[in-house]
């Protein structure tokens, strides 16, 4: 990865918004600048009598980003148990600790970024929250567990309440292997979700029937990431064994895990 501030300068090029740049000056996160500009547009596209959910927010890198450009009257919700698990790369369990700080850095960077008042913080587990939010949903960003159980639970019980037309962004998509067995299981070959393309990781589908020739293109689309997801597991491979010039001979810069 490059420097901070070339991820803002690269935020800002493609959001062309200096002050989320500003905002999400040191808000830590695995998001890329690509990805930001990706849940911006999504999240300005919301009507203002709609409904923003996001599954894992971590520090709130993606929340900053989605409400400062959701329209004013958009309802949204942050889903997170900052429960010390499932918190980041290797990071499955045993970070109780850490979950404390990150539920407060959270809120911090909310009430930085001027957004705390427009954010309802859900402190659950995502299976948990389903009696929390109401339906239907507009746009829905999954960056939760990253098994394939909990992630497949996810995209079906959370993907089922979003609205004809709406859409579901689902990160750490054809890079972590739980995530993309869930795709495969649950939105690849369905009828009703059209894959929509990628920033990176983060995959976009829209809530649209798929039919015929186009579901065969559609599962063809989706089909074409995986040489990238086979990149992504042997980058992981050489970062684990301490391989870093192997892994930049793949186009991977810096020893964070590919996002």
């Amino acid at each position: 990865m490059g420097s901070t501030e070339d991820s803002r300068d690269e935020t800002a090029a493609t959001t062309g918004d200096a002050s989320l740049e500003e905002a999400l000056d040191g808000v830590e996160g695995w998001f890329s600048p690509e990805q930001v500009a990706r849940v911006v547009a999504r999240a300005s596209e919301v009507p203002a009598t709609g409904r923003i959910v996001e599954i894992g927010s971590f520090r709130g890198r993606s929340m900053v980003a989605i409400a400062r450009s959701a329209p004013a009257g958009t309802e949204i919700v942050a889903i997170d148990p900052h429960a010390g698990n499932d918190r980041g790369p290797q990071e499955i369990e045993g970070f109780a600790d850490q979950a404390a700080v990150d539920a407060k850095v959270f809120l911090d960077n909310l009430e930085r970024a001027g957004v705390r008042d427009r954010v309802t913080y859900v402190r659950k587990f995502s299976h948990d929250a389903l009696g929390d939010v109401d339906e239907p949903i507009d746009m829905l960003h999954i960056d939760g567990a990253h098994r394939y159980a909990p992630a497949s639970d996810d995209i079906r019980s959370w993907g089922a309440r979003v609205t004809p037309g709406g859409s579901m962004l689902v990160h750490d998509s054809f890079s972590s292997v739980g995530v993309t067995l869930a795709l495969v299981a649950t939105v690849m070959f369905s009828r009703d979700w059209r894959y929509a393309g990628r920033s990176r990781s983060l995959a976009e589908y829209r809530r649209q029937p798929v039919r015929g020739t186009a579901r065969v293109a559609n599962v063809g689309r989706q089909l074409a990431q995986l040489p990238w997801f086979v990149r992504n597991l042997v980058v992981k491979a050489l970062i684990v064994a301490r391989v870093p010039r192997a892994a930049r001979l793949l186009g991977h810069d810096g020893d964070c895990w590919p996002y």
